[in-house]
């Protein structure tokens, strides 16, 4: 089974991403900040990881991503960030920091599924070069 690992502070936010990609076809781990979400990681090694740019703790998502995908481990885990931060510049950052997407909140459930599903159908092949 796919391991998927959220790194988001809000539950409601977490709550939905459940919902969209259903308790079943995964396995579903979460972090509420970006410190355990690194060390979560680290220790599961997921599939994917859907987190949040902005959350507490002393790393952001942008740092999260660029630490994680600069290790060997992780050059093929896919990353998407599900962010409020909606400004061109941003998702700019998010993609230079080596995510694999880039979903703004409110997000559709639907598309969330489809982009989990496309990534994780794809990730033998090596994650895109940032």
């Amino acid at each position: 089974m796919r391991k998927i690992l959220i790194i988001e502070d809000q539950e409601d936010v977490r709550k939905l991403i459940h919902i969209s990609l259903g308790d079943d076809q995964y396995a579903i781990y979460e972090a509420t900040n970006g410190d355990s979400g690194l060390a979560l990681a680290e220790q599961l090694k997921p599939d994917l990881i859907l987190m949040d740019i902005m959350m507490p703790g002393i790393m952001n998502g942008y740092q999260i991503c660029d630490t994680l995908k600069g290790k060997k481990d992780f050059k093929n885990t896919r990353i998407v960030f599900l962010t409020a931060r909606a400004q061109e510049q941003d998702m700019l950052d998010g993609y230079r920091s080596g995510c694999d997407d880039y979903l703004v909140k409110p997000f559709s459930p639907i598309r969330l599924a489809e982009i989990v599903k496309s990534l994780l159908a794809n990730s033998n092949a090596p994650a895109k070069p940032h």
